[in-house]
């Protein structure tokens, strides 16, 4: 059927072209002016050919870029919703260290591109450490297995493949739902074990963190009203709160 279709309108085309042509030739004469005109538009036709598909490729390529990118940030938007700003929040309240996170990561209305960039450069020489002696395992395990199911959709998107950074995020957390599903409830654990979970715990909070960063940089210039509740409940801000108090 496509080529059919094609066909026929390529069969309209090109006789729509030469009867007007005809009709001009009978109506007008100067035959010969008439072959030139057709030989000077050939002749321009394959600069005319390039010149609007390149742009019309670039035009759809861009169109198909920001739709994808904007459905992209939707799903690591559910994410944070969901469950990564609650993650971030329990991982910061077991950092020893999280004092110099906190002043870094205080976002707050007013902040630019500028501010985000200066963090995210920032956050390349901070230790995430998290110890899980003082982790409740097993109501994080609990909130874990609630999500699972989530979990798995979202390792499931294909477009999570086009961001790579935020797909090692989802991986992370994954194992470290899979190291927790997989231990028995009681929470002594040997040595050995503690420290393999700590860096199952640092490998998802360093994720994590800059992740979120991003996250909150993309709402504030294209959602500001999630920004702002994205701001009340900040992590990072032991004052935070969603009620709206000035």
């Amino acid at each position: 059927m496509r080529m059919k279709w094609e066909t026929k309108l390529g069969i309209f085309l090109i006789g729509s072209s030469v009867l007007i042509f005809l009709v001009k030739t009978l109506t007008m004469g100067r035959i010969p002016d008439t072959y030139a005109y057709i030989f000077n538009a050939l002749g321009f036709l394959p600069i005319n050919v390039l010149l609007v598909t390149l742009i019309l490729n670039k035009l759809l390529h861009v169109r198909a870029q920001e739709a994808r990118l904007e459905k992209l940030n939707m799903v690591i938007s559910t994410f944070f919703s969901e469950m990564g700003t609650d993650l971030l929040a329990e991982l910061a309240s077991h950092d020893e260290e999280v004092a110099g996170k906190q002043a870094l990561l205080r976002v707050d209305a007013d902040w630019e591109k500028k501010n985000f960039k200066k963090a995210a450069k920032a956050l390349e020489s901070v230790p995430f450490e998290v110890n899980p002696t003082h982790v409740d395992l097993p109501v994080l395990r609990e909130f874990f297995l609630e999500k699972r199911n989530f979990l798995l959709r979202l390792m499931e998107n294909p477009m999570l493949y086009e961001h790579e950074a935020f797909t090692d995020v989802l991986r992370a957390v994954f194992h470290l739902t899979e190291e927790l599903e997989r231990r028995k409830k009681e929470t002594s654990l040997p040595d050995t074990d503690v420290d393999h979970l700590r860096g199952d715990f640092k490998r998802v909070y360093e994720r994590l963190v800059p992740a979120w960063l991003q996250y909150m940089d993309y709402q504030r210039v294209n959602y500001p009203y999630l920004f702002s509740l994205a701001v009340r409940t900040n992590p990072f801000d032991r004052h935070a709160s969603p009620v709206v108090t000035g």
